[in-house]
């Protein structure tokens, strides 16, 4: 990548083309801007600013109120950067098939923004700091599992079950619902069935999340030979576990009600989860009368509804 553009420029001694100052001083302050924002995509900032949705108020309500406002930052900050480094690792590991899939490809290591030696070393960076920080301003258990979650993210599930098994989705959803157990040990240092509970609304509510979403691009993941749900079921039973899961979502939502919440999280909770049962049902009935599917509509309402229970959450833990 040239950090200097050149063009003519006419003058009347007909001499050869000349640099003009400006467009040596601009053209590296945007190519300066551009590595830095393809350095923060590698992050996946959607992610980590979904995670910390969840964090916060798992951390409220272990503290039956506002903890900390220093270990809420601390939180804050090493949840951000253990989420950014998983997704930066995960950027190089999936490189190869980021490549082949149309809504990857102009991710930075596809696009050659980024060298993949460099996108490793920021990602392990990252997460050296994310784990060292917990462990020095909270406690053991919660850098622990904040390790754990990197390291499942990127092994386990990443270089291993999403290439592997339909069942990825499944079992890579405990990476995605750690940020509750991780939130809540930070505030207590131990985990309570409050903490478990979360953690199982976040768990089962990735499947009616991510499945729409494997579908809308069903042909990019069979492209890159990714054995997600969709690209190897039938519709019918892409669309019966995604009515499975959500059901375990809204009920794993109200068992949690009476684990020292109040009608603050309650009442909301079953209001929103009674709009995502019948958002998910409309969409099996459209799969089954042969109609043009939408996925992304429940794809965008289960961002909403989690958003909902878990501002429920922070909610009463102030009231």
């Amino acid at each position: 990548m040239s950090m200097i553009t050149e063009r003519p420029v006419s003058n009347s001694a007909g001499q050869p083309p000349v640099r003009t100052a400006a467009e040596g001083s601009v053209a590296p302050r945007r190519d300066v801007r551009a590595v830095v924002r393809a350095y923060v995509t590698l992050t996946k900032p959607r992610i980590v600013e979904l995670l910390l949705v969840t964090t916060v108020p798992a951390m409220m309500l272990a503290a039956d109120g506002l903890p900390s406002l220093w270990l809420v930052a601390v939180v804050l900050v090493g949840g951000s950067l253990a989420a950014g480094a998983a997704s930066v690792i995960n950027c190089y590991i999936d490189r190869d098939i980021d490549q082949l899939m149309r809504r990857t490809k102009r991710r930075p290591l596809p696009a050659h923004t980024v060298s993949p030696r460099s996108a490793l070393i920021f990602g392990l960076t990252l997460a050296v700091i994310s784990v060292a920080l917990m462990a020095v301003f909270t406690n053991l258990l919660a850098a622990g599992l904040t390790l754990a979650a990197i390291v499942y993210y990127d092994l386990i599930y990443t270089l291993w079950l999403k290439r592997t098994t339909a069942a990825n989705t499944f079992w890579g959803g405990a990476c995605g619902a750690a940020p509750v157990l991780i939130g809540w040990a930070a505030v207590t240092g131990s985990l309570s069935p409050a903490a478990w509970g979360l953690f199982a609304v976040v768990f089962f509510w990735q499947m009616p999340h991510f499945y729409p979403l494997a579908m809308k691009y069903k042909d990019d993941y069979a492209r890159a030979g990714i054995p997600m749900l969709p690209v190897v079921a039938s519709t019918r039973r892409v669309n019966a576990e995604i009515l499975i899961f959500t059901w375990l979502t809204v009920l794993t939502s109200l068992a949690v009600w009476p684990l020292g919440m109040s009608f603050v999280y309650g009442v909301p909770t079953l209001v929103v989860g009674g709009v995502l049962v019948v958002e998910a049902h409309k969409l099996a009935r459209r799969a089954a009368s042969g109609q043009a599917v939408k996925p992304m509509r429940l794809f965008h309402w289960s961002t909403t509804y989690l958003t909902i229970v878990f501002a429920a959450v922070a909610l009463d833990a102030l009231l």
